[in-house]
């Protein structure tokens, strides 16, 4: 990614297998903590979006499901694999979103890598995964690897303070060809949160740190939404 003439490069969403152009009310740029200089920026998307990437998932959940385990396990070792010859890549993504020296970056992409390849049980359905900016990467990659395992297919918001390795993951995942709809993306914060629920997800899954976990559980409560917390250190 570079920078435009005008300012920050927009990040897009990632719904059914491409990027997805939006122009919402609002922007938020991605800045790098260590420079203070802003390379990126994201829309704060609305309830419409996040039910645009609903809908995606859902109408590609019963096709991954029907693939069987191994077929899924394959593409989530070809994930990895992909993702470790880009480490250098994924790593810099790190580092100019939040400032990360470049032995922490690369092991968080090293410990995404190992999510990938050794994903823990997880449940099927569509589920929305919000991740912090703890380790973007990483906490991404554990509380994903599962679910997608299992036959689940996901909406992701990752944080807008550090959103650039969750796109670039869906990237590489269409390069691998995976299947359209399988792995979704939307910006944001409380009215994304809030419209994946409306839009009817089976469960929304949490990875980060437990303070902004028990603000996006209330938000999962409300809604009768089922809820499940994965903190990170």
């Amino acid at each position: 990614m570079e920078l435009a003439h005008d300012g920050p490069m927009a990040i897009p969403l990632w719904i059914g297998g491409r990027a997805y152009l939006t122009v919402g009310d609002s922007f938020f740029d991605v800045i790098n903590p260590a420079t203070g200089r802003a390379l990126r920026r994201v829309p704060m998307c609305s309830a419409e979006e996040s039910a645009k990437a609903v809908a995606a998932a859902r109408d590609a959940q019963a096709g991954w499901q029907a693939a069987n385990g191994e077929t899924r396990r394959a593409a989530l070792s070809a994930l990895a694999d992909a993702l470790e010859r880009y480490a250098g890549h994924f790593a810099r993504l790190l580092t100019e979103d939040l400032g990360l020296d470049e032995v922490r970056a690369q092991a968080e992409v090293g410990e995404a890598v190992h999510a990938l390849r050794a994903p823990s049980p997880g449940e099927s359905g569509v589920c929305a995964l919000v991740v912090d900016a703890t380790r973007p990467l990483a906490g991404l990659a554990a509380a994903a690897a599962g679910p997608l395992l299992a036959g689940a297919t996901l909406v992701v918001k990752p944080s807008p303070q550090a959103p650039s390795v969750a796109y670039a993951l869906c990237e590489l995942a269409q390069r691998g060809d995976w299947p359209a709809g399988v792995l979704n993306l939307v910006h944001g914060d409380g009215p994304a949160i809030s419209g994946l629920c409306a839009a009817g997800v089976d469960r929304l899954i949490y990875a980060g740190a437990p303070a902004l976990g028990a603000q996006v559980g209330l938000l999962a409560e409300a809604a009768g939404v089922p809820f499940e917390l994965r903190l990170t250190d």
